[in-house]
């Protein structure tokens, strides 16, 4: 029965670079742990793996491994803050498009052994709109874009939902204004995107959050812990925090696609589909 249990598969993604990101996905995650879920944080930024740099984490194994038959997927899973789950970046989505169909079922059944310990995973993408990072995004059922002051930022973030839009039927997405100088800033950055997607998209844009600039995100990032960890009280933190609550809300999937053998496949075949 456990097999039948959904589990939330949340993507963050961003368009372009210096967003912020991957410090949305880790202090997310473990800001939902801290709400008592079961998260498990997959570092799918396959060129840079930014997930155990942030925690100061080393990683003796990764999902490359389980691909190559010689680890269990419980056995690369790296310990976090607040007792969430890192899943290390490998060259995952490359690798997943050349599987035998032994390897193929192996992954599927791999992470499907997983659901049960899980109830939620994030998975942290690489910037840009390349297939791996289109790959991930497709197969969540949750999709974050974060996005940030800069023209660059809303052009890129454009570009990532018009190709979901467009080439693979996706209309459904949630943003998430970072390092805002003011409430207002990051609405203003949300309709600014949410102008041009209404008038060339068939798309709904979400609001849930913004996250304050602040100076301990680059403080936490020097010593290599998370902002949560480092500056707990920070208004990063508090906001943080606060979307997490808005995320935890979310409802689950109510059909089989919800399970997690069910986004293994839809990423093979996005993969296999390039």
């Amino acid at each position: 029965m456990s097999q039948m249990r959904p589990v939330q598969v949340i993507a963050v993604s961003g368009g372009k670079g210096g967003v912020g990101k991957s410090n949305i996905s880790v202090n997310l995650s473990i800001a939902l742990a801290e709400l008592r879920r079961r998260v498990v944080l997959l570092d799918a930024d396959l060129g840079l793996a930014n997930v155990d740099v942030l925690l100061g984490i080393r990683a003796t194994h990764t999902l490359a491994d389980v691909l190559a038959g010689t680890h269990s997927l419980a056995d690369v899973l790296v310990s976090g803050p607040a007792g969430m789950k890192i899943v290390p970046a490998s060259s995952g989505v490359q690798r997943m498009a050349e599987l035998s169909a032994a390897e193929h079922a192996g992954l599927i059944n791999a992470f499907n052994d997983l659901s049960d310990q899980v109830d939620i995973l994030v998975i942290d993408t690489a910037a840009g709109i390349s297939d791996t990072v289109v790959s991930f995004v497709r197969a969540a059922n949750e999709v974050i874009i974060v996005v940030c002051d800069e023209p660059s930022s809303i052009t890129d973030s454009y570009a990532l939902i018009k190709l979901l839009n467009k080439e693979y039927g996706m209309q459904r997405f949630r943003v998430v204004a970072n390092m805002t100088r003011t409430p207002q800033e990051g609405i203003n950055m949300f309709n600014k995107l949410n102008t041009v997607c209404e008038r060339f998209l068939d798309v709904t844009l979400q609001f849930v959050g913004q996250v304050p600039f602040d100076e301990n995100v680059r403080k936490a990032v020097q010593k290599q812990k998370s902002l949560l960890e480092f500056a707990p009280t920070s208004k990063a933190s508090v906001a943080i925090r606060a979307l997490a609550q808005v995320v935890d809300k979310w409802p689950l999937p109510n059909s089989p696609t919800g399970r997690l053998e069910f986004f293994v496949e839809r990423l093979l075949q996005a993969a296999n589909a390039r």
